[in-house]
């Protein structure tokens, strides 16, 4: 495993010192770990999210009449909840 030493506010490493102290991490190092990992499994997350958008079909043109069309589905749907 590499070392990489980085330099922050006090505050934030007061705060990474409590986060230890909680039990949840046996020291600073596996808290940063945890944050990185974090990050990017949100960002894998993201990205697929974002290529099943664009290969989900055709691209729909989001104008005006488009967003009264949305509206109007919701009114209704919520209508229609409260009879």
């Amino acid at each position: 495993m590499k070392t990489l030493n980085i330099s922050i506010p006090e505050s934030m490493q007061e705060f990474v010192n409590q986060q230890v102290a909680s039990g949840n991490y046996n020291n600073a190092s596996e808290y940063i770990l945890h944050l990185i990992y974090r990050h990017q499994q949100e960002t894998n997350e993201l990205e697929t999210m974002l290529l099943e958008g664009i290969n989900s079909g055709p691209p729909t043109e989001v104008i005006e009449s488009w967003w009264e069309e949305k509206r109007s589905a919701l009114v209704e749907k919520f209508s229609n909840r409260e009879r």
